[in-house]
């Protein structure tokens, strides 16, 4: 039966970051409050966990799951080939709206699915996720939404549609905005704008001027 806490309570938010983060470790799935929109967890580097999170969206493997981090320095033990361009970015962005496509470090045992090598990652601005990723280290986390339905900005719209499936709401209330992460592909010599969400490409391009946009 899935638990669900409201963070605007402090007691409530102590006990369900507490046990939040005890059920990632336990390889359970998690609902948690964004800067963008709800998402869905896990430890990112619990395969079968990963896989539950994908079944539970109703996604296949040809749509990995993104990663979110707690910290900047996480990115060290994550990526490689990580470029000036791409700290900057990190320096100007995060934690905010814009996830990074990079290439991860092959020594990793973690299966997020077709992922080519590469991972999408972010830091969120969101001081319920900061610290439940502070505690639990990286954790694949996708819009809590069924595949192919609006992703939610309140833990009830969340809550409907993936139901039991997932062990721990955390509440945060409605999110800030509906709309998603920019998204920059950094695994070239010139950065790539693969999608235009929170952060427009003209404000990318005062960090990165010779930033493109991919079709």
């Amino acid at each position: 039966m899935a638990r669900r806490y409201d963070c605007s309570d402090a007691t409530d938010r102590v006990a369900g970051l507490r046990e939040a983060a005890s059920a990632v470790r336990r390889g359970e799935l998690v609902v948690l409050p964004t800067d963008t929109v709800y998402g869905i967890g896990a430890d990112a580097f619990n395969t079968e966990a990963v896989g539950d999170l994908l079944e539970a969206k109703g996604r296949g493997r040809n749509m990995p799951s993104p990663v979110l981090v707690g910290s900047p320095n996480t990115l060290h033990g994550l990526v490689t080939d990580f470029s000036e361009q791409a700290w900057e970015l990190v320096d100007a962005f995060w934690p905010g709206a814009l996830t990074l496509v990079a290439r991860h470090q092959p020594s990793l045992q973690w299966d997020l699915g077709d992922t080519r090598g590469t991972v999408a990652v972010r830091m969120p601005l969101h001081p319920v996720a900061i610290e439940l990723l502070t505690e639990t280290g990286p954790m694949a986390v996708s819009s809590a939404n069924l595949t192919g339905h609006p992703s939610p900005q309140d833990c009830d719209a969340a809550q409907e549609m993936l139901g039991d499936s997932v062990a721990i709401y955390l509440d945060g209330g409605q999110t800030p905005a509906a709309v998603p992460s920019s998204i920059v592909d950094v695994t070239g010599k010139v950065p790539v704008l693969l999608r235009a969400g929170a952060i427009s490409a003209e404000q990318l391009r005062e960090v990165v001027p010779d930033l493109e946009v991919g079709n």
